[in-house]
Parts: C-alpha cells; structure tokens; sequence
C-alpha cells in the first residue's frame, strides 16, 4: 500500500469520474453529434417503425419504450431530450 493523502486520493479519484461521466454522457459522439439519450430514443423509436411518414404516436409511448428498453434509470431525462430533439431551430 502506498501512503497518501486523502485530500490528493480524493481530488484525484473525483477528477477522473468526472471527466468519465462527462465523455460518457453529455458530449455528443463525433461520428453522429448524437448523445447517447439522444441515440436512445432514436433506436426506440426505430423499434416501434416510426419514421417521418408514419403515424403518429404520443411522446409517453416513445419514452416509457426508451426508459423500458435501452434507460433503466427512468423518464426524467427521456421527455425534455425528446421535445428538445423536435424542436426546430
């Protein structure tokens, strides 16, 4: 065992998670721009044969497939990435 301060373990240790969870999840990936709540839905709604011409289906159909298929940590994130997703610029 190497001694260390806790101080210098614990600024290091956090300093790392942060920047993993950081890469991980709120960077958009460099091939598609896409996060990876935003690749969710996408796949989610792949599933369900939504595309442009198809019909329309409530955003509650679309999320609870997303948090029940490919999010197991629940809709508070799915429904304001779906709207921000259709919203137009």
């Amino acid at each position: 065992m190497i001694d260390l301060p806790i101080e210098d373990e614990l600024r290091e240790s956090y300093l790392t998670y942060a920047m993993s969870v950081i890469v991980s999840r709120a960077l958009p990936d460099v091939r598609d721009g896409l996060k990876p709540s935003q690749r969710r839905i996408l796949v989610a709604m792949n599933d369900l044969n939504l595309g442009p011409g198809s019909k329309r289906v409530k955003c509650a159909k679309i999320s609870g497939d997303t948090s029940g298929n490919y999010h197991p940590h629940g809709e508070s994130v799915i429904y304001p990435t779906l709207v921000r997703m259709a919203q137009e610029w």
